[in-house]
C-alpha cells in the first residue's frame, strides 16, 4: 500500500479524510465485518504479494532468516490447525512470550487466524507479573521456549505450554512446537468477527497499582495503519525497523499490525540493545525507516559511535515515541543520523493520537508533540470538564463523538473509568498552541507547583539534558516549607563523569540561565541509572518518594 498523503498539506488532508475509505482499504470483504488475520497477510496473498518479505529476522548469532507473506500464510494455517485441534478459538486468550523472532511472529498470526486474541508477555517479566496477567485474563494456552520456561514455574494457575525447542526435562509435559508447525492446515476461512471485538489483549504498565487490561478491538486497525502512512510516512520501498519490543504497545502495535497491515517488511533484531549492535544492524540491513523510544535515541547519542554515522546510513525518517524529545537529540539526529526525526504521542489505550507527521505538512516544533492525528479531535480540558483556549494547560481528551478513528471503550475489568461527558481523558497535561499544536506538560501527578508556579517536568529534564555530562535526567517536585515543592533533578552522568559539587552547580546555572529563575533544579542527585518500567518509561512517582523521603 503506497502512502496516500506523502508531503499533503495536513489541513487539505482533513477536508477529504474518510475512515471509511481507509477501512475499505484494509479489508477486501467489504462486509462491515474484520479478521487480524486477514487483514495483515490474507489480502496480500489475494493481490498477488505472497513472495514480499513479511520479516527479516536477525538472530544473536549474526543469522538472518527471511519469512515472505506466503511462508506466514502457510506456517500461521499450520498452528492454527493445531490450535482448533485443542478447542481454542474466537475471543480464547493465548499468551506469547518469546523473542523477536519468526516464531512469535507466526504465534501472532495463527491467534488472529482463528478469531483469538493474541496476549504479549514482554520477556522481561518475572513470575509475578505473568501470574497477574494470565490469571486476570483466563488465558487459554502459553508460548514460550526454555529461555524463559522458568517464569511460569509456581504460578497460581497455569495455562498449557507450547515450548518452542520442545518439552525438556524439568517440563516433560510441555506441548512441542515442531509438532504444532506440522500439524494439518486448518481447515475453512478465518472468522469473520464485529468489529467492536478484541483481537489483542494488553495491559497498561502499571506504574501505579496494579496494571489495567486494554483489550483492543479490531477497530484500531485503521488507526495502526494511519499511524503508519501519516506519522512514520512508511513506504513500500522501505526497510523498517521498529526497535521497540514487541512485548509492549508500541512494538506490537507498529513493529508488527502496523507494517503488516501496510504489506511492508518488518526487521527483528534478537540480541538486546547496544549501540554498537544498532549501528552493525542499520549498515547491514540497510534501514531507511527507523522508530525507537527516545531512551535508544540517547543511548545512542552517548556512545558517540553515530557522530559521522550518516555516510554510511540509508536512514530516509526517524520516529519517537514515550517521551519528548530535547532539541539537542533532534540536532543531533539531523546531524549524525542524516535524517529528521518527528516527535509522537500515543498510549496503550489509544495508539498514536498526536504526532509530528512525516507525510503531511504542519508547523514541527522542537519538544511538540504534533498535531492530532486525522480520524481524531483532540481537546484540553479543566477540571470541570470545559474545553479551554490555546495556551492554558489541561487535561488531554479525545472528543469521542468527533473522533471515528477511535476504538477504546474502556478498561477491560472496568478497573477505572477514564471517561467523562463525552470525552475519553488521558491523564496527560497539555497545551494546546495557537497554530493547533500541542505541547506536553506531564502527567497531572508530574506537574511541579513551585512557589505558585506549574512547572512540566519535560522542559527542566530537556534543559539538564544540554549539559555534555548528562546522559539521562528526570525532574520531580521536592517538598519544602516555604516554596511547597523545589524541583529536584535526578541525573545519570556520561561515561567519563564524575559527581562532584561543582558539576552539580554547573547544571543548576545552566538550566537556570537556559530556562528560567523559577524552574531550574535547587536540588540534583547523581544517580547510577533512573527507575523504569519495563518498556522504558521514567517512572517519576518512585523518584518523587525519594525525594520526599530525604527532604524529611
Amino acid at each position: 500500500m503506497s502512502t496516500p498523503a506523502n508531503l499533503s498539506e495536513y489541513r487539505t488532508y482533513l477536508e477529504t479524510f474518510s475512515i471509511d475509505e481507509v477501512i475499505a482499504r484494509l479489508d477486501d470483504h467489504r462486509d462491515g465485518k474484520a479478521n487480524a488475520f486477514e487483514s495483515c497477510c490474507g489480502r496480500h496473498l489475494r493481490a498477488g504479494r505472497g513472495e514480499v518479505p513479511a520479516l527479516v529476522h536477525e538472530d544473536t548469532q549474526g543469522n538472518v532468516n527471511t519469512l515472505t507473506y506466503a511462508e506466514l500464510d502457510a506456517d500461521s494455517e499450520r498452528l492454527a490447525g493445531w490450535f482448533a485441534e485443542r478447542g481454542l478459538g474466537v475471543g480464547d486468550r493465548i499468551a506469547c512470550m518469546l523473542p523477536r523472532s519468526p516464531q512469535l511472529l507466526v504465534a501472532v498470526l495463527a491467534t488472529w487466524r482463528i478469531g483469538a486474541v493474541y496476549q504479549p508477555l514482554f520477556t522481561a517479566f518475572g513470575p509475578d507479573a505473568v501470574d497477574y496477567r494470565l490469571g486476570r485474563a483466563d488465558t487459554k494456552l502459553v508460548i514460550t521456549d526454555h529461555a524463559n520456561r522458568f517464569k511460569f514455574d509456581g504460578l497460581t494457575q497455569c495455562p498449557p505450554v507450547l515450548a518452542v525447542g520442545g518439552p525438556s526435562v524439568e517440563h516433560g509435559d510441555d506441548l512441542d512446537w515442531k509438532d504444532a508447525l506440522a500439524h494439518a492446515p486448518i481447515r475453512g476461512a478465518p472468522p469473520r468477527l464485529g468489529r467492536d471485538e478484541p483481537f489483542l489483549q494488553m495491559f497498561t504498565s502499571g506504574t501505579v497499582g496494579k496494571p489495567k487490561g486494554v483489550a483492543v478491538s479490531l477497530a484500531a486497525m485503521p488507526a495502526f495503519a494511519l499511524y503508519m502512512e501519516l506519522a512514520v510516512d512508511l513506504r513500500e520501498s522501505d526497510r523498517f525497523w521498529n526497535m521497540a519490543d514487541p512485548g509492549w504497545a508500541y512494538g506490537l502495535y507498529y513493529a508488527i499490525a502496523g507494517p503488516l497491515l501496510l504489506g511492508v517488511t518488518t526487521h527483528f533484531c534478537e540480541a538486546g540493545f547496544s549501540a554498537e549492535g544498532a549501528l552493525a544492524f542499520m549498515k547491514r540491513h540497510r534501514i531507511t525507516n527507523f522508530a525507537a523510544a527516545p531512551t535508544a535515541y540517547r543511548l545512542m547519542k552517548a556512545s558517540g559511535l553515530f557522530d559521522d554515522a550518516h555516510q554510511a546510513l540509508e536512514l530516509r525518517a526517524a520516529s519517537s515515541a514515550g517521551e519528548p524529545l530535547n532539541t539537542e537529540v533532534v540536532n543531533w539526529v539531523e546531524r549524525s543520523l542524516g535524517c529528521t526525526v518527528m516527535d509522537h504521542y500515543g498510549q496503550t489505550e489509544t495508539g498514536m493520537t498526536c504526532n509530528n507527521h512525516h507525510a503531511l505538512v504542519h508547523p514541527k516544533h522542537v519538544g511538540a508533540m504534533g498535531v492530532p492525528m486525522p480520524g481524531y479531535r483532540l481537546a484540553i480540558l479543566d477540571a470541570e470538564y470545559e474545553e479551554l483556549p490555546p495556551g492554558e494547560p489541561g487535561v488531554l481528551a479525545v472528543d469521542i463523538k468527533n473522533s471515528p478513528a477511535h476504538f477504546f471503550a474502556g478498561y477491560t475489568w472496568q478497573e477505572k473509568h477514564p471517561f467523562a461527558e463525552g470525552y475519553y481523558l488521558t491523564g496527560d497535561v497539555v497545551i494546546k498552541n495557537a497554530d493547533g499544536t500541542f505541547q506536553f506538560a506531564g502527567r497531572d501527578d508530574d506537574i511541579i507547583t513551585t512557589a505558585g508556579y506549574r512547572v512540566g517536568p519535560t522542559d527542566v529534564e530537556n534543559s539538564v539534558m544540554t549539559h555534555p555530562a548528562v546522559a539521562e535526567s528526570a525532574a520531580v517536585g521536592q517538598p519544602d516549607e516555604v516554596r511547597g515543592a523545589i524541583i529536584k533533578s535526578y541525573v545519570v552522568l556520561r561515561e567519563g563523569y564524575e559527581p562532584s559539587d561543582a558539576l552539580a552547580e554547573e547544571i543548576r546555572q545552566l538550566v537556570r540561565e537556559r530556562l528560567s529563575t523559577h524552574a531550574y533544579p535547587r536540588v540534583i542527585e547523581f544517580i547510577d541509572m533512573l527507575p523504569k518500567t519495563p518498556s522504558g518509561k521514567i517512572q517519576r512517582f518512585k523518584l518523587r518518594a525519594n525525594a520526599a523521603e530525604t527532604a524529611n
